[in-house]
Formats: structure tokens, C-alpha cells, sequence
């Protein structure tokens, strides 16, 4: 009966073997052990890269696990909603920085997201656009450069942190937050490098990049010369070359060096 098995297996085409290889669900142990035994190569190059594309859903799945261990921990503790919090453009010289808070549901499936350093900017529009549909509530915190050279840039995004957890349209009664601490009586948890660790603060820092670059872009077609579309305001040798030329923009930071030599 076997050997029949195989037989019948192996008189279906590469096609048809491909679209089974398509539809894990219907993948037996013996099922794949007759291929393995078809000597057909486009059959064992399917078969490879079907095995590749296990490998990797079984990674992404166990890092999506571990990424969940702060927001299970709190769960566990009673806590159902849970804010992720995280900002973006502490280190430019211009722009405002951007701080965004994100209560994801119990259960989401977002297998495959990081924190945003480590996603490509077509990676970052889908889960930018995936966490504003699936989210329980999203919300940003946008600090001018004038707000930044008032009160430092630290407590700047103390600021913009706490704003952004106020704005939230679900009240959270945990907060995660990546290697900060913010005046609040919610409960909270500092996290270091927490945009890595955490699925909710990875999900908050998609957001507030996104939110930046666009910005960003907007005004590098306001105050064009200093290249802010591609490089969000950072020092960038394009950026100090505009700026020994143009001098300041109005959105430049007068408390940061070598911005703030042209006040002196």
C-alpha cells in the first residue's frame, strides 16, 4: 500500500506538488517523506524551500513569544490593557520629537515585527498601517524644537511620553516604556532596549517613526537645502552642508551643537 502511495505521488506534476507544499495544513509526516523520496529536482527544491520557509515561520513565531513576555507577565498580574510607549528623534538636530503610545489586544497575532531600526521603510508602512487596524488604541505626541530647547531634550520626551499615554483613547493601566520613566500614576515598567523585547513598545516605536519621517518630509518642502526627507533632521554631511550655507531653519534645535553656534 505504500509503495502505491509513492507511485501515485510521484505521478503528480511539480505544479501540483507545489501548490501541496502551499497548504501546510494538509502535510503529513508520510506525505513528506514521499517526497523527499521523489528524485525529481524541481520536487526536492520545492521541498527545500518549503523546509526554509518552516524554519523561518518557527523563528519569527519563537521571537513573537519572547517579544510577549512583559505584556503576558502583566497580564497575568491582572492588568488587561497595556500601553506600549516609545519615542523617535532624540539625537537630531531639527525636527520635533515624536513619542507614541499603543494598546495592543490579547491574542494579536504580529508575528514578524520589530522594532524599527530593524525594518526597511516598505516594512515599516505595513506594520505602521497594520498596527493603526488592529490596535485597541493608538496615539502620538508631537514636541516642537522650541519645546526641546526650552526644557532639554530629555525632559522634552518625558513630556511628549506622558501626552502621548493621556491621548490614548483607552485608558491603559499598565505602561511599558523603553528605558524611561514618565510622571504617572499608572503603574509602569522601564524597559532597556525595549523596542527589541517588547511587542508593544516595538509597535509604538513603528508608529513614531513613521509619524517623524513624515513630518520630516513635509519639511524638507518647507525648508528645503538641508535634506530632511532622508535624513530626519540627523547630522548628516548633506544636512551640515546646508546648514554652514542656509544658517538655521525655524525648526532647527538652538540648543544643539553646531546649531547653536549661529546664536552666539
Amino acid at each position: 500500500m505504500k509503495n502505491q502511495k509513492t507511485e501515485s505521488q510521484m505521478k503528480q506534476t511539480i505544479k501540483e506538488i507545489k501548490q501541496l507544499l502551499s497548504d501546510e495544513d494538509s502535510l503529513s509526516e508520510e506525505v513528506l517523506e514521499q517526497l523527499s523520496s521523489d528524485e525529481r529536482k524541481g520536487v526536492q527544491t520545492a521541498l527545500k524551500s518549503w523546509y526554509s520557509r518552516k524554519k523561518k515561520a518557527q523563528a519569527l513565531e519563537e521571537k513573537f513569544q519572547l517579544m510577549m513576555q512583559y505584556e503576558n507577565k502583566a497580564r497575568q498580574a491582572g492588568y488587561e490593557y497595556i500601553a506600549g510607549i516609545d519615542e523617535v528623534g532624540r539625537g537630531p538636530l531639527a525636527g520635533p520629537v515624536v513619542t507614541a503610545a499603543v494598546i495592543l489586544p490579547e491574542g494579536i497575532q504580529l508575528q514578524g515585527i520589530n522594532d524599527s531600526k530593524q525594518l526597511n521603510e516598505q516594512e515599516k508602512e505595513y506594520w505602521f498601517e497594520r498596527i493603526h487596524n488592529e490596535a485597541l488604541s493608538v496615539s502620538t505626541s508631537v514636541l516642537s524644537a522650541e519645546v526641546i530647547d526650552r526644557v532639554n531634550i530629555y525632559e522634552a520626551t518625558r513630556l511628549s511620553m506622558k501626552d502621548a499615554v493621556e491621548n490614548l483613547s483607552v485608558k491603559p493601566e499598565m505602561l511599558l516604556i523603553d528605558a524611561m520613566q514618565i510622571d504617572s500614576r499608572i503603574p509602569q515598567k522601564k524597559i532597556i532596549k525595549g523596542d527589541a523585547k517588547s511587542i508593544s513598545i516595538a509597535a509604538a516605536s513603528i508608529i513614531a517613526k513613521v509619524t517623524r519621517d513624515r513630518l520630516m518630509g513635509q519639511y524638507d518642502e518647507i525648508y528645503p537645502g538641508y535634506g530632511f526627507a532622508q535624513n530626519a533632521g540627523y547630522g548628516t554631511k548633506q544636512h551640515l552642508e546646508g546648514l554652514d550655507k542656509q544658517g538655521p531653519s525655524p525648526i532647527h534645535r538652538r540648543s544643539f551643537k553646531p546649531v547653536s553656534n549661529f546664536f552666539k
